[in-house]
């Protein structure tokens, strides 16, 4: 089975990472589609954002890399999934990721989604936390994966890189 997990990643966290993992031992194949959304200006291209996530993941098998624009369903259909997966930290979430669920099954039947909860230690972490701490100086290492951590530390001008002391 292939799951869809879309998102834009910016930066891909730790939580996000130990989703896709989960995510494989769970439904063997996990698609990640990196949306590129015109509303929003990234901290990273989608370029660089792609390539965090493959580096990220290369210790998986059945992990493919993907970007997207438009619409989740449109993806899944276009990627021959029928299951997206999203993650759930808070119960904040819950409101509006249910309310995306509905919204996609909604506008195409064929697609479920599934939620993961978050593991509980990540379950403080969002790419804007993670931005905010390395923009102040912070360590990010134990928030996202080394190579994210050292592309923050570039984008930030911080001493390289930004690991915990």
């Amino acid at each position: 089975m292939r799951a869809l997990y879309p998102g834009s990643f910016d930066p891909l966290t730790l939580g996000h990472l130990d989703l896709i993992e989960r995510g494989c031992s769970l439904f063997g194949d996990v698609v990640v589609a990196v949306l590129q959304n015109p509303g929003k200006t990234p901290a990273f291209s989608l370029e660089r954002r792609l390539n965090q996530i493959r580096t990220a993941t290369n210790h998986l098998n059945g992990v493919e890399v993907i970007s997207f624009d438009g619409l989740t369903v449109q993806c899944a259909r276009e990627q021959g999934v029928n299951l997206i997966l999203r993650g759930l930290r808070a119960m904040s979430d819950f409101e509006y990721e249910l309310q995306i669920a509905h919204t996609n099954r909604s506008l195409s039947a064929e697609f479920e989604t599934v939620f993961l909860a978050t593991s509980a230690h990540h379950s403080f972490l969002s790419s804007s936390v993670v931005k905010e701490v390395a923009r102040f100086g912070g360590p990010v290492s134990h928030m996202v994966p080394e190579v994210v951590a050292d592309d923050l530390a570039r984008l930030f001008n911080l001493p390289f890189p930004a690991r915990m002391r």
